[in-house]
């Protein structure tokens, strides 16, 4: 599916995740704005790998430095037709022994990052625009030690549905992907070190590959996606 002439800008775009979207968006034709925080270099190789792409550092949980990322994104391209909200960290263990500032860091960069993000948004994207945020879909024996992580992502569908209907009068859709477990360095150890056992009780009988989730996101980037909106689409596998 072409989108060609269209500017995307994918945060979070350096490595795993983020940085399969960004290189398929990419591929199917798109302006790409490679989002980092401090990965410079892995981010540079990702919008060398792009072609028409530009880097741009910042932390998504500043507001002053999600409106230089739109501001660059409008001055090297002439707009902005797709966000992608995907930087996020992960933090684990059990609620009652989370420091405060590793949860207040949890929801800064996962949460409020996609809120910052959102009203640039609303802003700065053409008409028949997308967004897209990236929320996550937990397996029900990871919950226990991915509560605040998970609390995040939750905010994520929320914020996705209420922007759907604020900017649906544009032709502007609003969705969120959840992938599962999916193999990146975000996987946690015990995760890794189980994946089969994981893998073994998925329908597909696998572990998710970034590529899986950036395929779906192109779906919704595009044309084909343009009557799917305040949805949040699992990416799983059928595992969660």
């Amino acid at each position: 599916m072409s989108l060609s002439g269209r500017t995307a800008i994918v945060t979070g775009a350096s490595r795993g995740i983020g940085r399969a979207i960004a290189e398929r968006l990419g591929q199917d034709g798109a302006n790409v704005v490679v989002h980092y925080h401090v990965n410079k270099e892995l981010a540079a190789e990702v919008a060398q790998s792009i072609g028409t792409a530009i880097t741009v550092g910042g932390d998504v949980s500043d507001a002053a430095d999600v409106r230089l990322l739109y501001e660059a994104a409008r001055a090297e391209f002439g707009g902005v037709d797709i966000v992608v909200n995907n930087a996020g960290i992960g933090i684990g263990g059990p609620i009652p022994a989370i420091p405060e500032e590793a949860f207040d860091r949890v929801i800064a960069v996962n949460l409020r990052g996609v809120f910052l993000s959102s009203q640039e948004a609303a802003k700065h994207i053409t008409d028949n625009g997308r967004v897209i945020n990236v929320a996550a879909g937990l397996p029900r024996d990871a919950i226990e030690f991915l509560g605040a992580y998970g609390a995040a992502k939750a905010g994520v569908q929320v914020l996705t549905r209420s922007l759907a209907h604020h900017l649906g009068p544009r032709g502007i859709t609003v969705n969120a992907v959840a992938p599962g477990p999916t193999d990146t360095d975000m996987l946690p150890p015990d995760a890794r070190e189980n994946r089969d056992a994981i893998a073994a009780g998925a329908p597909l009988r696998r572990i998710g590959e970034p590529a899986d989730v950036a395929a779906v996101v192109a779906f919704l980037a595009g044309d084909d996606g343009r009557f799917v909106t305040g949805q949040t689409i699992a990416v799983d596998g059928g595992l969660v």
